[in-house]
């Protein structure tokens, strides 16, 4: 049984759209990137036409969605539910437009769609609902709960003999939560190296700078005096954020979180490493001019 339970866990590997090295694939990179700017426009377009949301934290998180949805995840748009599908947890759930244009991307819907973001009968709400959005996993929106509702799906996971990797996004200010502690020594307890965090360390929340409100110097030692092996990485790198990827699924024993050091607001000069874009929608002319860098960018 533990032969077989290897031999698939190779094949998942070696097939599922992995690389050696990913430096030398020039056009897979130049691909995800296009991604991520088509991502980070919806994101921009989505929120003003909504007049509220949260869009300096969706923007510092693009090219890791661009890099999981369209190269890494084992996924099936045309089969939302399909059982062996890897599972994507958006623990800080207010960056959702980002989470939305990816999906909406990918084709798990019409990207048409992303003109409804907030509004009454949409099915892009302004935090992800697994009943109401097709691709969406888990319900997320209380901060500092997702890791454990990742930690319950791989378990589950164990239980079923399934191979699938459950990946989930918290933001730095989010690790201030004492829940996110609390999963992280159950994930090292039970071993679930099919776990895969991220953080985006943007180093911004909605009060200010991480380090003014609750400084949360080296994260990387926290995680690791946790049990967990820790990658730290560019997280607007595609090169990086995709060997950081790959170089955790090839992690035994215990559970990988990676630290995405990024820029909130990234792509847009005047929303770049600004608090005050946390939560706030760009006017229409602001939206103008931040379309215009993204494009150029």
């Amino acid at each position: 049984c533990c032969k077989l339970y290897e031999a698939v866990r190779k094949h998942r590997i070696n097939n599922c759209k992995e690389r050696n090295n990913y430096d030398s694939n020039t056009k897979i990179i130049r691909q995800l990137e296009e991604k991520a700017g088509e991502i980070r426009k919806l994101v921009i377009t989505s929120v003003s036409r909504a007049g509220s949301g949260h869009p300096g934290g969706a923007l510092s998180c693009a090219d890791l969605l661009a890099a999981l949805y369209f190269e890494v995840m084992n996924i099936r748009p045309e089969e939302p539910l399909w059982e062996e599908r890897d599972r994507f947890v958006l623990s800080k759930g207010h960056s959702c437009p980002a989470l939305y244009a990816a999906l909406a991307l990918r084709g798990y819907f019409p990207v048409k769609e992303m003109d409804t973001l907030r509004s009454l009968g949409s099915i892009l709400q302004g935090h992800p609902c697994a009943e109401k959005t097709p691709g969406v996993d888990v319900s997320t929106g209380s901060l500092g709960q997702g890791l454990s509702i990742a930690n319950g799906i791989a378990l589950g996971a164990r239980l079923d003999k399934k191979e699938f990797y459950t990946y989930c996004l918290m933001g730095d200010g989010e690790t201030e939560e004492g829940q996110v502690w609390e999963a992280t020594m159950t994930a090292s307890h039970y071993r679930l190296d099919h776990v895969i965090a991220f953080v985006d360390y943007n180093h911004l929340q909605i009060d200010g700078s991480i380090e003014e409100v609750i400084g949360n110097r080296n994260l990387a030692a926290k995680f690791q005096a946790f049990g967990w092996r820790t990658i730290t990485v560019d997280g607007h790198s595609m090169e990086a954020v995709l060997g950081g990827i790959l170089e955790a699924k090839r992690s035994r024993g215990t559970p990988v979180c990676i630290i995405l050091n990024t820029i909130k607001g990234k792509g847009v000069s005047f929303m770049e490493n600004q608090a005050a874009w946390h939560g706030c929608a760009p006017t229409p002319e602001q939206a103008a001019r931040a379309l215009l860098e993204l494009e150029g960018n």
